[in-house]
């Protein structure tokens, strides 16, 4: 594996540890607490972000041939798909929830690691495609879980 990989991985690492360090410490019963964000508790952010890595293992072979994955608006858009995925989440125990965590994300970089080098080039469409279903979209629910921690009771 070249250097532009293992960048990319960093990358990714640095994203993802910065998002389980948000909730880390935290007891079960807080994990579990709704209104993180809007009426999602921190195992509803866990589970969508597990929804959206398994979204790109699932996309990113074909994006990868030169495929075309389809389109969110067949399911009604993103916001529909991501409150369905929400219900699947709700339906699962957190212990679930968190092993379903560390299996995808421990698949996702392996896949990662799998490709051959210029795989995830700087414009490439796989790239786009990691870095928004990853670590483009972890910050966001870091820094909603760290607001809302910061709110808690001590």
């Amino acid at each position: 594996m070249g250097d532009q990989p293992q960048r990319l991985l960093a990358t990714l690492e640095a994203a993802w540890t910065a998002l389980t360090d948000a909730y880390a410490g935290l007891p079960d019963a807080a994990l579990l607490k709704p209104d993180v964000v809007d009426d999602w508790s921190v195992k509803d952010i866990l589970a969508h972000v597990t929804t959206w890595e398994q979204e790109a293992l699932e996309h990113l072979p074909l994006i990868i041939a030169g495929g075309t994955p389809p389109r969110y608006a067949a399911q009604g858009g993103i916001d529909a798909f991501n409150a369905r995925a929400t219900q699947d989440g709700r339906r699962r125990s957190l212990a679930e929830v968190l092993r379903r965590r560390d299996q995808t994300h421990a698949r996702l970089v392996e896949f990662i690691r799998s490709q051959p080098a210029g795989t995830f080039g700087g414009r490439t469409r796989a790239r786009r495609r990691l870095r928004l279903d990853t670590y483009g979209h972890y910050p966001e629910h870091t820094a909603a879980i760290r607001a809302w921690r910061e709110h808690l009771p001590a």
